[in-house]
């Protein structure tokens, strides 16, 4: 009876540790989320979507009669849609082929080489992505910063994530199914195009949004290959805005205080959405 005791004791002593440390690894996120709306709700309206941002003047003459900032940051945001959606097309396709290459290929050297850079690539800081696009992008093809430089940078940041992605989906595939199409006589590219590719798209529909949500908020490989702009631009070959760029704009200026919020609260909506979204595409597949 009193070891029964002593272990219902440490069962429940266990469960309550469990349940404090698991407090203590929400909180952070908790309270950066409560604080991003606390500070930053105020501001956004259908003109801070809509809108470019004001000058200093004319924040610094908002905030001394005590009235919103004007303005928005509809720059920031179509720039980052412009170069999220060149850097998926750019992505996309190389991630995923990649990815199908090493499920064939498991124990080729080429195979090896590529899965052992792929893995390097995910763990180089992203402003050494930002010089790679500028040295490739920005000097010899559109002589300037520019969305496309941008978009570059970004998508070798995506590929790593989208090469895993495909070649984990694509090893949960039972082999039977696809021995199943070709001894039925199917040729081997169709294998992959109407079989293994449809049977494990939803996870490959989340490696790819978990790599646009990791890209979402960079900003030192952009501050080398988009620079910004202050007006809304939709030329690749010109330089772009990006929310991030924008908030690091608005932190130069003490007048803009409440637009980093904003911007801040506005981004990472985005990418828990995204996050959120792959996560239930994921729990679908179990």
């Amino acid at each position: 009876m009193a070891n029964l005791s002593r272990r219902t004791l440490k069962d429940k002593l266990f469960k309550g540790l469990v349940l404090f440390m698991s407090l203590i690894t929400i909180s952070p996120i908790v309270l950066i989320i409560y604080k991003l709306v606390e500070k930053g709700y105020r501001q956004i309206s259908l003109d801070f979507i809509i809108k470019t941002p004001p000058n200093t003047f004319e924040a610094m003459t908002a905030l001394s009669n005590g009235e919103l900032i004007p303005g928005g940051i509809a720059n920031g945001i179509t720039g980052t849609l412009l170069m999220v959606v060149l850097a998926s097309v750019i992505a996309i396709p190389v991630g995923v082929i990649t990815g199908i290459y090493l499920y064939e290929n498991p124990g080729k050297l080429l195979a090896n080489l590529t899965r052992n850079i792929s893995d390097i690539l995910q763990g180089v800081p992203s402003i050494v992505l930002g010089l790679i696009a500028y040295m490739w992008i920005v000097k010899p093809i559109t002589s300037g910063f520019s969305a496309l430089a941008g978009s570059v940078s970004l998508s070798i940041m995506m590929l790593p994530m989208i090469v895993r992605s495909t070649e984990e989906t694509l090893k949960m595939i039972p082999e039977s199914i696809k021995e199943a199409a070709v001894a039925l006589g199917v040729p081997y590219y169709k294998v992959i195009l109407r079989v293994l590719i449809p049977t494990g798209f939803s996870g490959l529909l989340t490696g790819i949004l978990l790599g646009i949500s990791r890209i979402l908020g960079e900003t030192a490989p952009l501050m080398l290959t988009a620079l910004g702009s202050s007006v809304i631009n939709l030329d690749i070959t010109k330089p772009t805005s990006a929310i991030p760029l924008l908030i690091w704009e608005f932190y130069n200026d003490p007048n803009m205080v409440d637009l980093i919020w904003s911007s801040s609260l506005l981004l990472m909506g985005m990418v828990l959405t995204l996050n959120l979204v792959s996560k239930r595409i994921a729990a679908r597949t179990k």
